[in-house]
């Protein structure tokens, strides 16, 4: 059988181009934050996770530029060999302070962290304790590492306990679960799922990548901080994508622990270092992070305009109550005729679509900045409710 034949046997992505409306791989020519020109048309953005509208400020971009002067553009080798600059090791220590913990490593993209932490924590005679909507890289991750996982349903802590009970004392027991759910928008029910890991003896991994930044209103420290749970997190996994306005990732918990991951992560030991650029972007955005508390407060603002926008013209928005706001289409169609709406209409939505989401689930994922104007949350809204009314979703 040829090995080919299932790629060439794939038609679907080509009959959605060629009926124009294909969602994926969209070249952005320029522009950031709210708006930006795609196809040669002025755009509002609602598709990246630029939460806090760090993309563009002067202090970062000057900051990714002083360090590829000082140390070049990359450092051509794995962090584990010659490829550690002291900038990597500054940025982990400022990451341990900022979430209370002893030590930090930092990754060269955010996928690697949980597809190099998790199979070098977790063996074949250890469980792995996920819930269903974990991030891709979570569910990759545990498949690499060859441990059971065990799954529980989506953010409910009594179906956690049913699988907690059931669970061997003499084996290694981690819960990993996400912070704020990147498709969902909902946050983990921390309070609840610290008592049942007390309870029952086991270890918590909290992939917070849409949470810093984000959550607990002092400092942006998270899904943990927002709890007032942090010290009971043992590890916590962050991205640089999101909030942080650069790549790449890292963990933060126990010195001991970091230690070991950063001999045994396989996607670090292996992989070229942090390029620079994004290593000092990502030290500058922290810093901004914790001076500028005021983003999170115009970001807050613009996600609960939207949230009681989308819910009283009658679209349904699930359990969000974040700035990633999904807009439930259980028709894939109709979804597909939403999105091509909205972006004629110079708005571009994120189109989520099966394996990413159960079928019923199919949805339009809208991603808030603290960058968008009242007139772009005027705009989306009122074009959605042309949209939707047209196609029957409302």
């Amino acid at each position: 059988m040829d090995m080919f034949k299932k790629c060439y046997d794939f038609k679907e992505a080509g009959i959605a181009r060629k009926a124009g409306y294909y969602p994926y791989f969209i070249p952005v020519e320029s522009g950031h934050g709210a708006e930006a020109i795609v196809g040669g048309k002025k755009m509002i953005m609602y598709s990246r996770n630029d939460y806090l509208g760090l993309t563009a400020h002067p202090e970062i971009k000057e900051a990714a530029k002083a360090a590829v002067e000082k140390y070049g553009a990359s450092s051509t080798a794995s962090r584990f060999i010659s490829g550690t600059l002291d900038i990597h090791c500054g940025l982990e220590e400022k990451i341990a302070n900022f979430l209370g913990k002893e030590s930090a490593v930092v990754f060269a993209a955010g996928m690697q962290v949980n597809l190099g932490v998790i199979p070098a924590i977790a063996g074949a005679n250890d469980i792995l304790i996920t819930d269903k909507f974990d991030h891709a890289s979570i569910l990759d991750g545990c498949r690499l590492s060859l441990a059971h996982n065990r799954r529980f349903r989506h953010n409910d802590t009594d179906s956690l306990e049913i699988v907690l009970k059931t669970l061997s004392n003499d084996k290694g027991r981690i819960i990993v679960i996400d912070g704020v759910y990147s498709m969902e928008g909902d946050i983990a029910k921390l309070p609840q799922i610290c008592k049942l890991a007390e309870k029952y003896d086991v270890k918590i991994m909290l992939d917070d990548a849409h949470g810093i930044g984000v959550l607990d209103k002092e400092k942006g420290r998270g899904t943990g901080a927002h709890f007032g749970l942090a010290d009971k997190i043992d590890l916590i996994v962050g991205s640089f994508s999101k909030s942080f306005a650069s790549a790449g990732g890292f963990v933060a918990g126990d010195f001991p622990v970091i230690d070991y991951i950063k001999h045994f992560a396989r996607s670090m030991v292996f992989s070229a270092a942090l390029p620079v650029a994004s290593t000092a972007t990502a030290s500058k955005s922290l810093d901004i992070i914790q001076r500028e508390p005021q983003r999170r407060e115009l970001l807050w603002n613009n996600t609960n305009k939207l949230l009681d926008g989308f819910k009283s013209l009658g679209f349904n928005t699930g359990k969000s109550c974040t700035p990633i706001i999904p807009i439930i289409i259980p028709s894939r169609m109709k979804a597909v005729a939403l999105w091509q709406a909205l972006f004629e209409n110079g708005i571009f939505t994120n189109l989520i679509i099966p394996p990413a989401v159960p079928e019923s689930r199919t949805m339009l994922r809208i991603s808030v900045s603290a960058l968008h104007e009242d007139k772009h949350l005027d705009i989306l809204l009122e074009k959605s409710q042309k949209a939707g009314k047209k196609l029957g979703i409302i």
